[in-house]
């Protein structure tokens, strides 16, 4: 099978289970490059364009069945979009990036394998330090996402059910909208530097659109399914050691 045929499988799949949890599904789209050895400086660019197409999906979605809370999610895009655009117009060399981004997998690995943890509904983040606390979370996030190439929502979920300001539901529609935004301004700023994206990516952008329809529907009335969670789980770990071994 060749090399565009095989990412669009991966793709799908990837898809599927990250929109399912309100998540664009960059960290495994970057998996999926890794595995088949997509260029460095072509793969963030391309898996924020993925981002871009699925998290539109599951915003609307996730909108329309009533989980997007608005308060929420403001001080933490407010914080993290300007952040996520000065990254996507910085550069790292290629054997730096591959040791961020293994990282960042593995993080998205050790999140997917737990899977989400229930926090009680209604805890809205009402209290005076809850924007600028969460505006600073915002701007770490977006800088991290800019650099990497993702939309930082591997990042957010965990800190909103952590800190039990959000439940499951409300945490993916939160989370998704976060990730959309953060991909536009991330691509916004890596544009100009990239001369061409793969000749895959209609294909690709095809399958994560397809796939996201799917998860996203899944997802806006239950999470996803937590088996095929730890499998993805397994699929960033080994792209994750492929990244900071070679």
């Amino acid at each position: 099978m060749s090399e565009i045929v095989v990412l669009s499988i991966l793709i799908f799949v990837v898809a599927v289970v990250f929109s399912s949890v309100g998540h664009g599904g960059a960290s495994g789209y970057l998996a999926a490059m890794a595995l088949v050895g997509i260029a460095p400086e072509v793969m963030r660019p391309s898996a924020l364009l993925l981002n871009v197409l699925v998290a539109s999906i599951g915003t609307v979605r996730f909108h329309r069945a009533g989980h997007l809370r608005w308060p929420i999610l403001l001080p933490f895009a407010v914080g993290s979009v300007p952040l996520a655009f000065v990254g996507g117009m910085l550069s790292m060399p290629d054997a730096l990036y591959a040791r961020v981004v293994g990282s960042v997998l593995l993080f998205a690995a050790y999140r997917l394998f737990l899977g989400p943890k229930p926090a009680p509904h209604g805890l809205a983040a009402d209290n005076l330090w809850f924007f600028p606390l969460a505006m600073t979370i915002g701007m770490a996030i977006g800088l991290l996402s800019g650099l990497t190439g993702i939309g930082g929502g591997v990042f957010l979920s965990p800190v909103l059910l952590l800190a039990r300001w959000a439940g499951p539901r409300q945490c993916a529609g939160v989370t998704v909208a976060f990730i959309l935004l953060n991909s536009i301004a991330g691509i916004s700023g890596q544009l100009a530097r990239v001369a061409a994206l793969p000749a895959g990516i209609p294909y690709w952008a095809a399958s994560a659109v397809v796939g996201g329809m799917i998860g996203s529907g899944l997802g806006a009335r239950r999470l996803g399914d937590v088996t095929l969670r730890r499998l993805l789980a397994m699929v960033l770990l080994v792209a994750a050691g492929k990244l900071m071994l070679t």
